[in-house]
């Protein structure tokens, strides 16, 4: 079982609250941390997106991100990330990368999903935006799938997680506030299990209202060490 803290742009373009959030994250139980990749400017929209400046500051540069990297390797954690383009593909190729994740919103991106495929590496993908019956068909020898709602935050009732085969998908990206719906699916079968990271839910940014604290995590740690006790 595989609990992934993300960060994403949790890190507010505060670098040093990047380290400290990695820190946490191994100290709270995560295996890996994840962080997204982007040119702000051909990603997200201007007009209309109360986000937007917080987006443009969010954005990391090559050496953040080896910073970043080089950081996860000292406290033995993991590095991941959501590369948005083929660009920074490369540059997570140059930093030895061990798997890739695709976010939901790139799963139908033929281009980066060729160019992440041709790394050869392991690729976990969010399903938050597919909408046809079947997986995509990406053309790698490990694609791990997780069930997503791509609804920040997802009321419980709009999550279905009692419909969700985990024989089929490998995990969820869940979105949802607090750790009930993560903990009912390591339970179901999950073997991959993803939420976003904070230190403060109060803090300015899209996404810090819907993550999890290092208190939170911990405590999805203590329940997957417990759960593997009674299998």
């Amino acid at each position: 079982m595989e609990i992934i803290a993300e960060i994403g742009q949790n890190h507010n373009g505060d670098i040093k609250l990047a380290l400290e959030l990695i820190h946490y994250a191994k100290e709270s139980g995560a295996d890996s941390v994840k962080f997204q990749l982007f040119c702000a400017r051909t990603l997200f929209p201007q007009d209309n997106n109360p986000w937007y400046d917080y987006n443009c500051k969010t954005e990391l540069s090559k050496e953040q991100l080896y910073l970043i990297a080089d950081e996860c390797k000292k406290v033995d954690i993991e590095f991941l990330a959501s590369p948005f383009d083929v660009e920074r593909v490369d540059w997570l190729e140059e930093i030895g990368v061990k798997k890739y994740k695709i976010a939901s919103r790139s799963i139908e991106d033929e281009k980066l999903i060729k160019k992440i495929c041709k790394t050869g590496k392991p690729i976990i993908a969010s399903l938050g935006m597919w909408e046809q019956d079947d997986f995509p068909n990406i053309l790698s020898d490990r694609v791990d799938f997780l069930y997503c709602i791509s609804k920040y935050p997802t009321p419980l009732n709009e999550l279905h997680l009692g419909s969700v085969d985990f024989t089929k998908y490998s995990g969820i990206s869940d979105h949802t506030l607090g750790i009930s719906a993560t903990v009912a699916a390591l339970a179901r079968g999950a073997r991959i299990v993803e939420k976003h990271f904070t230190l403060d839910k109060e803090m300015y940014g899209p996404d810090h209202s819907c993550s999890i604290t290092p208190d939170e995590l911990k405590e999805i740690h203590r329940f997957r060490m417990e759960f593997q006790q009674l299998l």
